[in-house]
């Protein structure tokens, strides 16, 4: 909660000084929708690994509505797509832990 509030008021702001949305120097929000993706679960190496790799493919995918969620301006416009493609990811994580046993 932290991350996703500090980062929100940081990307607002650094958007407002480089004149560019969702510069590429910010990087708050892959580490917040990294966060997200493997919260809930025991920080083991094939649960990083899962959600690093499902969070990554949400992000470069941006399934509805992280896509659209990018219309939004200033650092809510920055953080809210990788939260989501993050909110994806761990629930397919939770899916594969409960019928699969996976990872």
């Amino acid at each position: 909660m932290a991350v996703t509030l500090a980062g929100t008021w940081a990307a607002h702001r650094a958007e407002r000084q480089l004149g560019v949305k969702d510069p590429g120097v910010i990087v708050i929000d892959e580490v917040a929708g990294m966060t997200l993706s493997v919260l809930p679960f025991p920080p083991t190496l094939p649960v990083l690994l899962a959600g690093f790799v499902l969070f990554r493919l949400f992000d470069i995918v941006k399934p509805f509505p992280a896509g659209a969620s990018q219309r939004a301006t200033g650092g809510i416009g920055v953080m809210v797509d990788d939260l989501i493609a993050g909110l994806y990811a761990l629930v397919l994580i939770a899916v594969g832990r409960a019928t699969l046993g996976w990872p």
